[in-house]
Parts: structure tokens; sequence; C-alpha cells
């Protein structure tokens, strides 16, 4: 019986290694799938988040300025005067 325990203790040994083996190369793979992706990524300019949304910020300024700046330019154009019509 001894025999018997010392094959599952050397099984259960060599499964063990061959877990640690297979996750190491799960990890590696995710990381170069990781790599490829940033680098296709970035080959086609595609912008982050962070940039996304600065730039919508940006916009957002802007439209606010434009609309209070017509507001201004509204406030300080003369009125068109109406002609009445003089009876002759």
């Amino acid at each position: 019986m001894q025999t018997n325990n010392r094959f599952f203790d050397d099984m259960s040994k060599v499964m063990t290694n061959a877990m640690g083996v297979a996750q190491g190369a799960k990890d590696e793979a995710e990381t170069a799938m990781k790599s490829w992706i940033d680098r296709w990524m970035a080959d086609r300019e595609f912008v982050t988040r962070e940039e996304f949304d600065a730039v919508k910020a940006m916009a957002q300024k802007a439209r606010e300025e434009n609309a209070a700046l017509s507001a201004r330019i509204a406030a300080l154009e003369p009125k068109p005067k109406t002609k009445k019509k003089s009876a002759s």
C-alpha cells in the first residue's frame, strides 16, 4: 500500500506542476494579446476615454461661450427701426 500512496503523491506533484505551467502560459498569452491589441489600436489612432472626455468638455465650453457672445452681440446691436407709412 505504501507504493500506491507514493505513486499518488508523485502524480499529485506532477499535476500541480502542470497546472502551474498552464497558469503561466495563460498569463503570458493574456499579456501578449493585450500588447497586440494596444499596438493595433495605437496604429489606428483611436483616442482614449480620457482624451475623448477632455475634448467633449472643451467643445461644451466653446458652445457656452458662443451662446454668451451671441447674446452680447444681440444686446449691443441696434434694433431695426420700423418705417411708418405716410398718408398721401
